[in-house]
């Protein structure tokens, strides 16, 4: 016998009740951006690979080890994306949308792929939710984005991310300090891989999470000792504007993160609990990639969140996201003439905004009391002949286990209204099923 068909390793899936909790987390990362006026992009899996070369950076772990990578059938070479803001801005560029008036607000949610050892955190396929602000060089839209992220992870109930903070510069003041970073890092005996990496972009070294190294670095110099004066004037106003906004930072003069379109502002939310994979999110400004990707030359700034790192720092906290029941009424009908009437019900039901359910397959009353119960439904409607002879059907609490009888022609209208008045059942509320119920 053939053995069945797994999914690939180091994938993040989510089945039921878990996936629930995804669904949750990825709405509540986005909310605070859709309330500041972002707007959607549905963005390609896979774009060419030149796009992630010229974007990310050449010199870039993500570039030059992970990305999954392929040869079509006419000869082009696509990546799987490794991650959002370059697929963001090339879409941004090819449809005109900075044309359109500035700056340009959009949010985007999906699977990113990169090819790295799967562990505890890290995937091979992982999920983010991100948004991009491009048109301004206003230091308040830094703070706006890096406050649209610390509310999505407050919105969840987190409470000990951390937000660290730290400005890499700009096409002005850059050079001159990956000039001193240069020579400083000639006087350290580097490996082959991290001399090519310090020769190709120096700050990356500055990332790199080995302790011998960081050990090493311990007299680098940083990135916020050699700001210009317009870069120091812009990262003191994003910083009052974050204590303006109630966002509560640490400084963290070296994170440069790992990508290398970033200048100015640099930000990643952290979480302890996590251990050696502990971000949850970040990102950054990029005033020279729209014009790297072959568009104008205007500012952005944004961030990715990862729901999936998101979710593991909610359990390590205990906290549990407010998830909308997967069913709120439960119909249960006994015999082929209530299932036609229940049909009927369940659909005016659902137009009118409630989750419902019907027990198919005849079930008897018991098994279509205990499928009620799986569902997490509120409520239960059951319609036998007893009912049906009064024109009418039961309406049972499936916390309270009190029911009522209510006319058939205004059920569905009646249910909805006990529903806006209900809260939502947890488990364990439930009572047993009744002998009665059981024999019925």
């Amino acid at each position: 016998m053939s053995s069945s068909i797994r999914a690939p390793k180091g994938v993040a899936e989510y089945v039921a009740p878990s996936a629930e909790v995804f669904l949750a987390v990825r709405e509540a990362l986005v909310a605070p951006a859709r309330l500041a006026g972002y707007g959607y992009q549905e963005l390609p899996i896979f774009e060419d690979t030149e796009l992630f070369v010229r974007g990310v950076g050449e010199s870039t772990d993500v570039v030059s080890k992970e990305m999954f990578t392929f040869t079509d059938r006419g000869g082009r070479s696509l990546t799987l994306r490794p991650e959002g803001t370059a697929g963001a801005i090339r879409a941004i560029i090819q449809h005109g949308l900075d044309r359109a008036g500035l700056p340009v607000k959009v949010w985007y949610a999906g699977p990113c792929f990169r090819a790295e050892r799967p562990q505890q955190g890290r995937f091979r396929q992982f999920s983010q939710v991100g948004v991009e602000a491009v048109g301004s060089e206003d230091p308040a839209l830094d703070a706006e984005v890096v406050a649209l992220a610390d509310a999505g992870f407050r919105g969840l109930g987190l409470r000990n991310q951390r937000l660290l903070l730290n400005s890499l510069g700009c096409r002005s003041c850059r050079p001159g300090y990956r000039e001193v970073l240069t020579g400083f890092l000639a006087t350290l005996e580097l490996d082959p891989a991290t001399a090519e990496r310090a020769r190709l972009n120096p700050l990356r070294v500055l990332d790199d999470k080995r302790p011998e190294l960081q050990a090493a670095l311990v007299a680098a110099p940083l990135p916020i000792d050699h700001l210009c004066q317009e870069c120091r004037d812009h990262y003191d106003q994003v910083r009052e504007d974050l204590r303006v906004l109630g966002v509560r930072w640490q400084e963290a003069p070296r994170l440069v993160r790992g990508l290398d379109y970033y200048t100015r502002t640099a930000f990643e939310f952290v979480h302890d609990d996590l251990g050696a994979q502990s971000g949850i999110g970040g990102g950054g400004r990029y005033d020279g990639l729209m014009a790297d990707l072959g568009g104008a030359d205007l500012s952005g700034i944004g961030f990715g969140l990862g729901i999936d790192r998101t979710m593991l720092a909610l359990a390590a906290e205990g906290v549990s996201p407010v998830t909308r029941p997967r069913c709120d009424v439960f119909a249960i009908p006994l015999g082929p003439i209530a299932k036609t009437r229940l049909l009927a019900i369940v659909a005016q039901l659902r137009a009118g905004g409630a989750a419902a359910d019907l027990a198919f397959d005849n079930r008897a009353l018991r098994g279509a009391m205990k499928a009620a119960d799986r569902s997490g439904a509120r409520l239960a409607l059951i319609l036998g002949d007893t009912e049906l002879a009064a024109d009418a059907l039961v309406v049972k609490d499936l916390v309270t286990g009190a029911q009522r009888t209510v006319p058939l022609d205004t059920a569905a209208a009646t249910v909805l209204a006990d529903l806006t008045g209900l809260a939502s059942p947890t488990p364990g509320d439930r009572p047993a099923t009744s002998q009665q119920e059981e024999q019925k």
